[in-house]
């Protein structure tokens, strides 16, 4: 079994890695045909410094205020005797239900003389752009990320070493900055890393706000006159910041080590009294709440109610319908390929089992304007018929998120004891069958969270779909872009409720995965 299963590993690796890296290769190719002076001078214009010290800048700046907005909110809603810490703590987490697009195309109808704001009290609610605009819209959209990681960790830290802390006459700022903070470093620096991934590639919110970023320049180089080297350029450089990233967390977290002393479970921590602070406590979480979603998600559905549906309704049912045939096949497939990387690897644990997991994230975490940017290339040179088809569409869905669906079946499996499949097989069951039999039952639930994750990602999926989309095929994503790049607000607010009630279900399974939390 374990040389078949060695055998099966190398070609899924094989195969894997060559649907994920194949596309990047071929922009580095595309970028080195210049020859290496000319290559050497894309990389080093004067233009690009200033992108990159923008795009260092806004990671910087939406690093600082997702953590200044997530680790308060997440001490709140696991440590504090705070009343309605569960509706709370879905207050931080909805957000995610709000693509960066959709948040800025909420703040923009809201401000301006014929924005929502000014018509429904008389005043004019100035328009944010630039960096502030940019560093707005992305802190409120990614700060979750922080804030699920940070919660989720604080509610599993065993107190104790914070009583040791009390019990030496240390203060709380003390606690705070020597026991808890190193304590919570993994959770900062994996939601840290989410942050980042998704600042550095997205283009929708820093467009909207007319702020220039490496990812805003890609675009605008597709979209226009599209020298072929130099955008390969750009993308090598989103890309290479995003391996040093990936490097960096790396390195961070292997020197860590916070083991619990004894086998016993983390004991629950009595919760700490607010006090004097509660109205801030209070106020604090009712601002963002109002801020982050009754704001963006109260001029949509303003906007909506503005819209001529009876004209609109029929290519809304279009552009839903595309959107579900590239989304689902997508979702249905990566489920189906992680499920063998997932087996060997929780079954048969190696340096190459391991090795073929950690594989698949990197699709997830190859900017994906420059993945779609490299099958562009790839498509055009080598296979020219799959240019703009639904197929190329739902490839590039599948391998970007791919990762998406690990988690859920890896926890199934490790709740699932192997002796079941070894007495299946004492029955007379071959290895095959007694998974199938016996295995993909007891996993079915995990197999179908993965599958409502990928499938909620692949529909407000904006990047990917606007480059590889088919010539005249509609889905919500590329509608709502359409419309917000011309201002048609109330054009584009039945599109982005459609995608925010999809992203709702996304929330809504992420919370169900959190419960086991709380």
């Amino acid at each position: 079994m374990r040389s078949r299963g060695y055998i099966a590993a190398v070609i899924g690796a094989g195969l894997l890695l060559a649907g994920v890296t194949l596309p990047v290769a071929y922009l580095v190719i595309r970028a080195m045909e210049v020859g290496p002076a000319e290559f050497q001078a894309l990389v080093f214009r004067p233009r690009n410094l200033v992108l990159l010290r923008n795009t260092l800048g806004l990671l910087v700046g939406v690093l600082a205020c997702s953590t200044l907005l997530a680790f308060p909110l997440a001490w709140l809603t696991s440590r504090a005797n705070m009343t309605g810490k569960r509706f709370w703590a879905l207050a931080g987490v909805l957000p995610l239900a709000i693509p960066s697009y959709l948040m800025a195309y909420a703040m923009l109808a809201m401000g301006g003389n014929m924005g929502a704001v000014a018509q429904l009290t008389d005043w004019v609610m100035p328009r944010i752009s630039g960096y502030w605009g940019a560093l707005f819209i992305l802190t409120l959209c990614n700060f979750p990320y922080l804030f699920f990681n940070l919660r989720a960790a604080l509610l599993t830290l065993d107190p104790t070493m914070e009583e040791v802390g009390y019990s030496l006459g240390q203060g709380h700022r003390q606690i705070l900055t020597r026991v808890l903070m190193p304590q919570l470093r993994p959770a900062f620096l994996s939601g840290s890393l989410l942050i980042s991934l998704h600042v550095i590639s997205d283009f929708a919110a820093v467009s909207l706000m007319r702020y220039e970023t490496l990812s805003y320049a890609l675009y605008t180089q597709y979209n226009s006159a599209f020298n072929r080297s130099y955008a390969a350029c750009l993308a090598l450089m989103l890309i290479a910041m995003t391996v040093i990233l990936l490097i960096a967390e790396s390195r961070f977290l292997r020197r860590l080590r916070y083991d619990r002393v004894g086998s016993a479970g983390p004991r629950k921590k009595a919760p700490a009294a607010l006090g004097k602070w509660a109205p801030v406590a209070y106020g604090y979480v009712i601002v963002l709440f109002l801020i982050s979603v009754v704001a963006p998600v109260g001029t949509m559905i303003y906007w909506a109610l503005k819209a001529d549906m009876v004209s609109l309704l029929p290519d809304l049912r279009a552009s839903l319908i595309g959107s579900v045939m590239a989304s689902f096949p997508a979702a249905l497939f990566a489920t189906l390929l992680v499920i063998p990387i997932v087996y060997l690897s929780v079954r048969a644990p190696s340096r190459l089992t391991r090795f073929i997991e950690r594989s698949t994230y990197f699709g997830y975490s190859v900017p994906a304007l420059a993945f779609a940017l490299g099958l562009v290339f790839f498509s055009l040179r080598l296979a020219p018929a799959l240019y703009q088809t639904l197929f190329l569409l739902v490839y590039a869905y599948t391998v970007h998120y791919m990762a998406e669906a690990m988690g859920p079946i890896r926890s199934a499996l490790y709740q699932t004891s192997p002796k079941i499949e070894e007495a299946a097989r004492s029955l007379g069951y071959s290895r095959i069958q007694a998974i199938f039999k016996v295995t993909f039952p007891l996993i079915r639930n995990g197999m179908l969270v993965s599958t409502a994750f990928v499938f909620l990602s692949c529909m407000k999926e904006l990047h990917l779909t606007i480059i590889l989309s088919p010539l005249g095929y509609n889905t919500l994503a590329v509608n709502v872009w359409s419309f917000i790049e011309e201002a048609f607000f109330a054009e584009a607010a039945p599109y982005a409720l459609t995608i925010l009630a999809f992203s709702g279900m996304f929330v809504g399974v992420l919370l169900l995965q959190e419960r086991k939390y709380a």
